[in-house]
């Protein structure tokens, strides 16, 4: 058992790391609960990442974060990885057991509990945008929760089979991948719309290629960008009738999944979201 008296510390493995707001919202919310936890931002460089690894188990830190670009090499240095982690191969989340570091992936169970708020996503038609790192958290998420098919529209033909194949052989969901090359109109049963690739980060004038016109009231749509939060592809799809949701309430819903696997307490969510708010100078 751990010495209550040791500080638990975790930290955030990137390169890199300014400008995330994960550790002004971790220590706003440990402050705010009373907990004497520490969270710190560490640079660390690809060919260090081995020796990170190693440091943050020989010093007993609680866990972490890991950013780019680390998401895909950090899983060969821990002990084990969780289901998504370990399907897709990106790791977000470190947490520790015993003695040993773990890797979790919550950016597609963030999605996918913000979707759940507003419908139950079985049985749901879903059209992907996007095949990259979180793309492929996010489908295989959707897939554990029921859907019932996921189209994935990328650029590139052989890592949009593969999360197909994925999704196929793994998950037995009815996947295809569909080239994207022009404006894509989505089929008119496609009931769940997410938005996983960099199109719009940091520009909210950035449109994402898709025939606007064919997007459905009964469509929710979700795009994971949260710089800016209101994005022309989330301004599109209300003026359709569509229910949408923000990168913004996805990184709230990611950090509370964090902060409770780590402590085992739920986050105060006006404590996380004004953090974020007021770091990002939204």
């Amino acid at each position: 058992m751990a010495d209550v008296s040791l500080q638990p510390i975790l930290a955030l493995l990137g390169c890199p790391v300014a400008g995330n707001p994960t550790q002004f919202m971790m220590e706003r919310a440990f402050a705010y609960h009373g907990l004497d936890w520490r969270y710190i931002s560490v640079e660390v460089h690809p060919e260090d990442l081995a020796d990170a690894v190693r440091g943050m188990r020989a010093m007993g830190f609680a866990g972490g974060n890991c950013a780019e670009p680390h998401k895909e090499a950090i899983g060969q240095y821990l002990f084990r990885l969780g289901t998504t982690a370990e399907m897709t191969g990106v790791v977000n989340l470190l947490i520790r057991q015993q003695d040993q570091l773990v890797g979790e992936n919550t950016e597609g169970r963030a999605v996918l509990e913000a979707i759940r708020r507003r419908i139950d996503p079985a049985g749901r038609r879903c059209v992907l945008l996007g095949d990259g790192k979180l793309a492929r958290a996010v489908a295989v998420e959707l897939a554990l929760a029921g859907v019932d098919q996921v189209l994935i529209l990328s650029r590139n033909p052989a890592s949009g089979r593969r999360l197909a194949n994925l999704l196929l052989e793994r998950l037995e969901v009815s996947a295809q991948h569909i080239l994207w090359e022009d404006p894509y109109s989505l089929p008119p049963q496609t009931e769940l719309l997410v938005h996983a690739t960099t199109i719009g980060q940091r520009n909210p004038e950035a449109q994402v290629p898709l025939d606007f016109s064919s997007l459905k009231p009964q469509t929710l749509v979700v795009d994971c960008q949260f710089l800016p939060p209101q994005t022309h592809l989330l301004q599109s799809a209300s003026q359709q009738g569509c229910q949408t949701i923000d990168g913004l309430e996805l990184l709230l819903t990611r950090s509370a999944i964090d902060f409770q696997l780590w402590t085992g307490l739920e986050p105060n969510q006006e404590v996380l979201r004004e953090a974020a708010e007021e770091f990002l100078e939204l």
